[in-house]
């Protein structure tokens, strides 16, 4: 949008204390801006306002949910039983206990804004026994309001880099690397390979000799989430300002969490997310059915008067051909190990980074960063 930058991948640093990117934000003296996730005006779906005490009882109903798939999950492990998804053992943590709609409602959204959101993947499309097996950082989520790509232009500065040469072919063996491009042909001593798990699964270049079987089964079984983003410029401001995040009680999590960017660009300015398959639904649809699914939303805790967009920026992750997807997640019978067969190097020639390779850190900007130190670091000890 005119005047103001907008992310339309990575977002936040997540956790600045430890984590390389806080000091590389530092390093180059970017501006950053913490954001409260907690600090939520919550709707209910007639836009009635929640107070204080009933968010209050929406979070500990959610935290004991979480207590109960865990001990779930750690009697299903110990006696040997096959891996669920996510969304399989909310309901066997569930039954027998009669919710009212209301209390249903409630649930799916602290576990869409909590989960689904996070992880860029409906419950049904995450694994009971690993979903959660990521580590993070502790401290605030700092967002940067002029772009994360200032972070990439730093570490860029003095460079060789090309853009606008897809790669298509791999070849590899003892004299060494060669990387067949639309237009060039490159040789090395040694690649690494920071390819999205999207880009992988869909097998889009070709490697010869292949990749081995296990390497291939990792990606197979690992998933690519879908996370995307709507941002809606207006006239005025017509929400709180001083909220951090809006969030809606709506069906399914749709339109359900919202930011608000006035507090880091002072322009009136709000981020729409949407994961998993209502993101990859909407993504078939005009850029203007989404404003308007958007805004009728929005409507719905607003009311009708509220005012039309100016301006409108739509992200389609699914869809992008050179990332096919948001990031990675672990479906059902997938787990941390599959991150490092994918993180292992072929012979002594291919080497692996990015996001889907950190068992640690993945789906996140600062395991892609530590990642490609770790592949540096693999190299230089040949």
């Amino acid at each position: 949008m005119p005047g103001v930058s907008l992310d339309l991948g990575a977002s936040w640093i997540q956790g600045s204390n430890g984590n390389p990117i806080t000091s590389l934000a530092r390093s180059f003296n970017l501006r950053t801006s913490p954001t409260d996730f907690e600090n939520i005006a919550l709707y209910d779906p007639s836009g009635r306002r929640l107070g204080d005490a009933e968010v209050a009882r929406i979070e500990t109903n959610y935290r004991t949910l979480l207590q109960r798939v865990e001990k779930l999950r750690d009697a299903m492990e110990r006696a040997g039983r096959e891996d669920l998804s996510l969304q399989a053992g909310f309901a066997r943590a569930l039954a027998g206990r009669n919710l009212t709609d209301r209390e249903r409602a409630e649930l799916d959204f602290a576990i869409h804004a909590e989960i689904e959101d996070e992880y860029a993947a409906d419950a049904t499309e995450l694994s009971l026994f690993n979903w959660d097996q990521d580590e993070g950082f502790g401290g605030s989520n700092e967002l940067l309001p002029a772009g994360y790509g200032q972070i990439a232009n730093g570490l860029a500065r003095a460079l060789d880099i090309r853009l606008a040469m897809p790669v298509e072919r791999i070849e590899y063996s003892d004299r060494g690397v060669v990387i067949k491009t639309q237009q060039h042909t490159f040789t090395a001593d040694r690649v690494i390979v920071t390819l999205p798990l999207g880009v992988l699964k869909r097998g889009l270049i070709n490697f010869s000799p292949g990749l081995p079987e296990q390497k291939l089964a990792a990606i197979r079984r690992l998933g690519m989430g879908v996370l995307n983003k709507v941002y809606l410029r207006f006239p005025k401001v017509f929400w709180p300002q001083e909220n951090d995040v809006l969030g809606v009680v709506s069906t399914k999590g749709q339109w359900g969490e919202w930011i608000n960017y006035f507090r880091y660009t002072g322009q009136p300015i709000l981020a729409g997310f949407n994961s998993g398959q209502y993101a990859r639904y909407l993504e078939g649809l005009a850029n203007h059915e989404i404003a308007a699914a958007a805004m009728n939303a929005l409507r719905g805790i607003y009311g009708r008067s509220i005012p039309d967009p100016t301006d409108a920026v739509i992200t389609r992750w699914a869809a992008d051909p050179f990332s096919l997807g948001a990031y990675s997640s672990i479906p059902p019978r997938a787990g941390g190990k599959d991150y490092d067969t994918l993180a292992a190097p072929v012979g002594d020639r291919v080497f692996f980074a990015g996001e889907a390779t950190s068992r640690t850190y993945p789906a996140t900007v600062h395991g892609a960063f530590l990642s490609g130190e770790r592949e540096a670091r693999r190299i230089s000890k040949l």
